[in-house]
């Protein structure tokens, strides 16, 4: 089953004062290490949406080989992007999309690893971190247009995960990966 990666990078990052996407952390751009850590896990291809300030990002970082996607109504927030990710695979042969989302730089590749290894284009399954599910998640290329109808918002594919809750699989990542999210300047403070 061919697995692709999906990386959101579209939003401002009003919180953050910048988009995400162009935040350096660790000596890599946030959209760099996202799109390096899809490609480390083998998923092809890679699409990264991009909105808030695209020409910039495209500019500036090394995008990897990922084939980058315009999300011309980023402003209404993440569900147009997966929208718009949905809508550049369907002309690829990837039976499934692990989603990643740029500002969380504890997921690891092999926390794509594991989520991906249960592509089909049935399947449906995110990370588990003890008690919390989180990224990244695996979206079946069958669910992609439902999923598409419910991301509305700044909502993902959380409404359309919740009502096949019964499908949902979780893979254990505690011990390969960390969900925190990079919220405000303070959360890229080395330890």
């Amino acid at each position: 089953m061919r697995v692709a990666g999906l990386v959101l990078a579209a939003g401002a990052g009003r919180r953050f004062g910048m988009p995400k996407a162009l935040v350096r952390h660790q000596g890599r751009l946030l959209v760099e290490r996202a799109i390096g850590v899809a490609v480390a896990a083998g998923c092809t291809p890679v699409v990264v949406v991009l909105g808030a300030a695209a020409a910039d990002i495209r500019a500036v970082a090394d995008l990897g080989g990922a084939v980058a996607v315009d999300n011309p109504d980023w402003e209404i927030g993440m569900g147009s992007s997966l929208r718009a990710g949905f809508a550049a695979l369907t002309a690829t042969d990837a039976s499934a999309a692990v989603v990643m989302l740029v500002d969380m730089p504890g997921v690891t590749a092999a926390a794509v690893r594991r989520v991906g290894s249960l592509a089909d284009a049935e399947a449906l399954a995110m990370a588990g971190y003890d008690e919390r599910r989180g990224h990244p998640v695996l979206l079946g290329r069958s669910h992609w247009p439902g999923i598409a109808q419910t991301a509305v918002g700044d909502v993902g594919a959380r409404p359309y995960l919740r009502r096949h809750a019964a499908e949902v699989q979780v893979v254990p990542c505690l011990d390969v990966a960390d969900d925190g999210d990079i919220d405000i300047p303070a959360d890229t403070r080395e330890p």
